[in-house]
């Protein structure tokens, strides 16, 4: 590497750390540096980075705290021996719905920084309130009511902003906000996301929010490209929605183009160039989908303690049980996103229960409770779906909740029924269900069902091919991706074009991300698209590895049969724990 080869700069503002990364123009990681929340930091009262009102469902995180850890992690690189001055470019990543709160004087410090002084020591008091709700609070239910009912009911809100209300959602509690600190709220001078205040502090004034970014808050029509005059009134509350709406500021829209300059403190202080251009910063869900890059009509399945599905897609088409976002680079495509609380807990829970009775499948001769070895042998040895034979028995179908779960909204419990594709009926209880045994399979095919039956609106034909609709590949990520046995069933479950595909980019991928956001935004060429700059320049078999194949004819087809009854299954269990709408 040529001691004056561009360097770009990708920061992630997560829950529990702060990361910085460096690459070079071909996408190598050169710098690395971080600060753990509860481990670096002192005095703030926190738990795995935030702290926690059990009595009102508040979770927060306090904004001092984050100061605190840039100074650090700039200082930590800087300790590392990187030139800052041969950085061209910088973006961001930060944990979603977030926001904010600057004073009047907060904006005036931003923009006047005495470059020998911290971050920290300046900016105590630039804030109208010291805390940022987290993405895990669960104190907004009186708003999220209101927001759901403001236009009709929640898939009309989804219509509109791409969800339907959720707790952690920033336009439900920027409204909290004010009603609970009603003086503090009339203090507020401008309302940044997470990623944009993360943006504000390396641009050296307010920064307007990413494109993406923006669709997690229930306030911004995504088809209009505009905030909702009707939401924003609402989340105004007593206040006049243009004042709400000065706050919030602009909306950047194009995402190729830089917000600015590095500031003049960072240029002075640690030396950055004054040409270092500062990228759009967006959340960390949309970063994620860079560090592949994800192309359209693929989809990301991480399997980690809940489970997470992420497409690139053409299509729009909202569900009160999904999320879309704006795509953060390329306009026409869109985020697709689905949330389960139960994933990896409830396959372990299976594990365990197999672990426990059956024989083991290790060949140790000792038993290891957190093997997969023998729920793994179980998947592979059982037919799909429990049939022996797919002309006379019954699909066996389930759902497994060791948590409370909200796709669908039903409580912890476990269900299972046998449906019969002839009659189209369902049976619970079936007497031929051998536990522990049958779960094992059911539990893979239940969560890669759901994942089917709801993305199935948005895949697309390969009319080369000729196969029916469904992802190109399927790239698996977290825990559950080492496990062959859920790879084997994803393929024949969500299909995959070119198969599925483990990937792993360490634990870095929205720092990542950022870092390729900020490579393309500096170096592409006009009308060069990010797929088409990065793709090009990632070397895919450093991150990737193809793990079983993806679409079988016969098979998917089967699956697809199924999804009628997995469907009725899950409105017949809603209907009798009286979640039904």
């Amino acid at each position: 590497m040529s001691n004056s080869e561009p360097l770009y700069l990708g920061f992630d503002l997560s829950t529990q750390q702060l990361k910085a990364l460096a690459v070079t123009s071909d996408l190598k990681v050169v710098y690395e540096a971080k600060f753990d929340f509860d481990a670096d930091s002192e005095g703030f009262g926190i738990h795995k980075g935030v702290i926690t009102n059990v009595e009102e469902h508040e979770v927060y995180a306090p904004v001092a705290l984050w100061l605190q850890a840039l100074d650090t992690v700039l200082e930590r690189l800087k300790n590392k021996g990187i030139d800052f001055g041969r950085i061209r470019g910088i973006s961001g990543a930060g944990q979603q719905h977030g926001s904010v709160y600057w004073s009047e004087a907060g904006e005036h410090a931003l923009r006047g920084l005495d470059s020998s002084k911290s971050f920290a020591s300046q900016l105590d008091h630039a804030f109208s309130h010291p805390f940022s709700p987290n993405w895990q609070d669960a104190s907004t239910q009186t708003e999220c009511d209101a927001f759901d009912a403001e236009l009709g009911g929640e898939q009309q809100l989804a219509d509109v902003t791409g969800s339907k209300a959720h707790h952690r959602f920033t336009g439900p509690q920027i409204l909290r906000f004010q009603r609970k600190y009603p003086e503090a709220f009339k203090r507020t001078s401008r309302i940044s996301l997470v990623s944009s205040f993360l943006a504000s502090m390396l641009l050296g004034r307010i920064a307007p929010m990413d494109i993406s970014d923006v669709c997690g808050m229930n306030l911004w029509d995504i088809k209009a490209g505009a905030y909702h005059e009707r939401l924003m009134a609402l989340a105004s509350g007593s206040s006049n929605p243009s004042t709400l709406k000065q706050m919030l500021g602009s909306v950047h829209h194009d995402s190729a183009t830089a917000l600015g300059n590095v500031s003049s403190y960072l240029v002075r202080r640690y030396g950055f160039d004054s040409t270092c251009k500062i990228a759009s910063f967006t959340g960390d869900n949309p970063a994620t989908i860079l560090a592949l890059p994800l192309r359209p009509n693929d989809a990301i399945v991480s399997l980690g303690t809940s489970t997470t599905f992420l497409m690139s897609t053409q299509s729009y088409a909202p569900d009160p049980s999904t999320h879309f976002f704006n795509h953060p680079t390329t306009p026409g495509l869109y985020m697709f996103m689905l949330c389960y609380k139960n994933g990896g807990l409830a396959r372990e829970q299976i594990r365990d229960h197999i672990n426990a009775i059956l024989p083991s499948m290790d060949h140790t001769h000792t038993r290891n409770v957190k093997s997969w070895n023998t729920f793994d042998q179980t998947v592979l040895s059982s037919p799909p779906l429990g049939q022996a034979s797919t002309e006379s028995d019954l699909m066996k179908l389930g759902l497994f909740f060791p948590r409370p779960e909200i796709v669908p909204n039903l409580p912890a419990g476990e269900w299972r029924y046998a449906y019969s594709p002839s009659t189209r009926t369902l049976k619970d209880h079936p007497e031929d269900w051998k536990k522990p045994h049958d779960d094992a399979r059911a539990i893979v095919e239940s969560q890669l069902l759901s994942l089917r039956l709801r993305s199935r609106a948005l895949v697309s034909t390969d009319t080369a091919s000729g196969t029916p609709p469904q992802p190109r590949r399927v790239y698996l990520v977290g825990g559950g991706s080492q496990n062959s046995a859920i790879a084997k069933v994803a393929g024949e479950v969500l299909g995959g074009e070119e198969g599925v595909w483990k990937l792993d980019v360490g634990q870095n991928a929205c720092a990542l991300g950022a870092a390729y956001k900020a490579v393309w935004t500096v170096e592409r060429r006009d009308g060069e698209s990010f797929e088409d700059l990065i793709g090009g320049r990632w070397k895919e078999g450093e991150f990737t590895q193809k793990v079983a194949e993806g679409y079988q004819r016969g098979v998917w087809e089967r699956y697809g049969v199924a999804l009628e009854g997995f469907e009725k299954m899950e409105g017949e269990v809603l209907r009798r724990e009286g979640r039904a709408s």
